[in-house]
């Protein structure tokens, strides 16, 4: 339970620092959009408003799967996290179609041949923007990596998608001033394909957690190895694994000596469960069926 602890603290410091700063970044860029009248930064601006909620979203999920079990969720609340990353999905895909259908418009419509270069204070923004938001991305993904957050790992993608928005912002403005304008329009739309790849990944990663998908061959691999490694193990008959939440379920199946007592054989089963969950923080639960190995002669 400690762990749990120590990884909602984890979580909700970084996501408070990540509001606090798309809060700062969210205003900069809409006075620095205002003042130079640059449409896409405004746009960039309202794209880094939707990070403020999507991280109050990964404060309350990290909460939630972080709570002791009960009568009515007996595994656990680890899902709450899968239901975040879920939500922060869809924020990314809405804020994705909406900067791709803008730049789609204002193609067509020829609206990009009366974008001018105005006033620096709009490049400033862009590449405060990209430094700030590669930083938050890396910051939350090496603690995502730290206490194994689904939620946070896609809080991480969304700085990182922020951070491809202002990219585009910046070569939108830069063409301007260039006297190319239609580079912000079609700069948005590379950004938005980039977003909606993030999107798609982040929904799959949810999905496959909810849906009781088996963890990574080596993982596997690793435990069958810990288990085949304790004194009276003969051989490893089944290995079934589940992912729940940020955290892994074990089935698996022994055989020992059909000659021992059940005593013992509940002694070596006991010393696997053991030896799993110590060797593996990932693993919450683990299930020991022994059978007599038949093929012993």
């Amino acid at each position: 339970m400690d762990n749990q602890q120590n990884a909602k603290k984890v979580a909700t410091r970084v996501s408070v620092v990540g509001v606090i700063g798309n809060v700062a970044l969210t205003l900069f860029k809409l006075f620095a959009g205002i003042i130079s009248h640059s449409g896409a930064m405004i746009s960039d601006a309202v794209h880094s408003a939707s990070d403020v909620f999507s991280g109050i979203i990964v404060i309350v999920g990290v909460r939630l799967s972080a709570r002791e079990s009960d009568s009515d969720h007996p595994y656990g609340h680890e899902r709450f996290e899968c239901v975040a990353e879920i939500i922060l999905a869809v924020i990314l895909f809405l804020a994705g179609g909406a900067i791709g259908l803008e730049a789609v418009k204002n193609i067509f419509s020829g609206a990009f041949a009366e974008l001018t270069f105005r006033n620096p204070l709009a490049l400033i923004a862009a590449v405060t923007s990209i430094v700030v938001k590669e930083a938050m991305f890396w910051y939350t993904k090496i603690n995502a990596k730290r206490i194994d957050s689904p939620s946070l790992s896609a809080e991480a993608w969304h700085h990182r998608s922020d951070a491809l928005s202002s990219v585009g912002a910046l070569i939108g403005i830069g063409g301007a001033a260039l006297g190319f304008p239609i580079l912000e329009p079609i700069a948005s739309i590379i950004i938005c394909l980039f977003i909606f790849k993030v999107a798609f990944d982040v929904f799959k990663d949810a999905v496959d957690r909810m849906v009781d998908h088996a963890c990574d061959g080596e993982t596997e691999s690793q435990i069958k190895t810990c288990a085949g490694e304790i004194d009276g193990v003969e051989c490893i008959d089944l290995l079934r694994t589940r992912v729940f939440g940020n955290k892994i379920y074990v089935d698996i199946e022994i055989g020992v000596d059909k000659n021992l007592s059940v005593c013992t054989a509940h002694q070596i089963a006991e010393q696997v469960h053991d030896a799993i969950e110590d060797g593996f923080p990932q693993v919450k639960h683990v299930m020991v069926h022994v059978n007599p190995n038949e093929e012993q002669n």
